[in-house]
């Protein structure tokens, strides 16, 4: 079966994202400067994945509510209307194309409410089921559904347990974005927290232990890439204290002998690499795993085994990494299609793919993307544009 895809992502009135649509290879690189907007980008995807399993309220509360969230503009005190739309394909076996797309509107009681949220699921069959929620009023093509729905509530959640609509909300739900944060790794970590890992890597022995008894050939490979990543390594396993558990390094010490030491004595850059593994072969696989800046405290020298990971994981899910780094993007089968430009303008983050000239150095081998980047000529495609275009979230005639 063709593995599941992300085609785009489109963001109206996001964050710093007035206007953008996102369109993925797999894995694919966000590049940009330092406060071009990128972390924006990568918590639409942990905004929409929260917004299936949490109240849309306690989604963005722990944003700092919806005026944190939307995008605001000089000439406005109060933000736009938010509107985030995928499209994807190969959900299933069945499904072909799909896609899903709300907006939503400020209240001036610092509430909000749905304006509008659709979805439409087209199979290879040529059948197509879908729903349309409008300023409160709930179509369908399928009959049985009658969700009751609060106007500050999407709907999606609620009809995502029927088989129709199923493919949608678990692709969205199973989204993962990964900030590892060594010092959390360090700490003992709870037995019963959990085997799909947090967003920090705190529970990353208890993963470690669920791959180790359940998937023994990803045992192996993790072994060794770990053994590319930390020279000397000879084991890692994850060890357990009464209720507690822990990551053990095994290295080759001074005359052959073995040492053994815990996470709380390992470096920035190993706990990092472990916590980058266990997010990739974690028994419960992300749809989409987003990683942000990958490369942060590891050698230059390990960044090839990283790499490889990456690749490897592109096989199985929907890969997306933002990246400061050009020994990151030197990897030879990083491409065009791979690589899009992040930048600020006119107030607003802007996306686009590389520039003309950067694709032919590319196709023609003349210089790799990590070369481009180091010599400031790693550009995007158009930010010449005052205002970007206006994006369509929704499909219309669907009933």
């Amino acid at each position: 079966m063709t593995m599941p895809m992300l085609c785009n992502l489109s963001l109206k009135d996001f964050r710093s994202l007035s206007s953008a649509v996102l369109e993925f290879d797999n894995p694919t690189f966000l590049v940009g400067q330092n406060g071009a907007g990128k972390s924006n980008i990568v918590d639409a995807f942990s905004f929409l994945s929260e917004a299936m399993a949490s109240p849309l309220m306690a989604v963005f509360d722990s944003r700092g509510g919806l005026d944190s969230v939307g995008h605001q503009r000089a000439s406005r005190k109060q933000p736009s209307n938010m509107g985030l739309r995928v499209e994807l394909e190969n959900l299933d076996g069945e499904t072909r194309r799909a896609t899903y797309a709300f907006e939503l509107r400020g209240l001036k009681s610092y509430g909000f409410e749905v304006v509008r949220e659709q979805c439409s699921v087209r199979r290879r069959d040529g059948s197509c089921n879908w729903f349309d929620r409008s300023h409160g009023v709930f179509r369908s093509n399928t009959d049985s559904l009658q969700p009751a729905l609060e106007a500050n509530a999407l709907a999606l959640p609620l009809v995502g347990g029927d088989k129709r609509f199923f493919s949608v909300f678990r692709f969205l739900t199973m989204m993962r974005v990964y900030r590892i944060e060594p010092a959390v790794l360090r700490e003992m970590q709870d037995l019963s927290i959990g085997v799909q890992l947090r967003s920090d890597g705190r529970n990353a022995a208890n993963v470690w232990r669920e791959i180790e008894w359940g998937s023994p050939d990803n045992w192996q490979m993790i072994r060794d890439l770990v053994k590319e990543i930390v020279p000397g390594v000879i084991d890692i396993r994850p060890k357990v204290y009464g209720d507690k558990w822990s990551l053990e390094l095994t290295q080759k010490g001074a005359d052959a002998k073995q040492v053994a030491f815990e996470a709380r004595n390992m470096s920035d850059g190993t706990l990092r690499a472990l916590g980058l593994l266990a997010a990739v072969f974690q028994p419960l696989s992300p749809s989409v795993l987003v990683i942000e800046e990958p490369e942060a405290t590891i050698h230059p020298g390990a960044l090839g085994a990283i790499l490889d990971l990456l690749r490897h994981a592109g096989r199985f899910m929907q890969v997306v990494v933002t990246t400061h780094s050009p020994d990151i993007l030197d990897a030879s089968w990083i491409g065009e299609g791979h690589l899009r430009i992040v930048n600020w303008k006119a107030g607003a983050t802007r996306i686009a793919p590389v520039s003309e000239a950067s694709r032919i150095a590319l196709r023609e081998h003349l210089m790799g993307a990590g070369e481009l980047m180091r010599s400031n000529a790693l550009t995007a495609a158009d930010f010449s544009a005052s205002d970007p275009p206006k994006i369509a979230l929704f499909e219309e005639g669907l009933g």
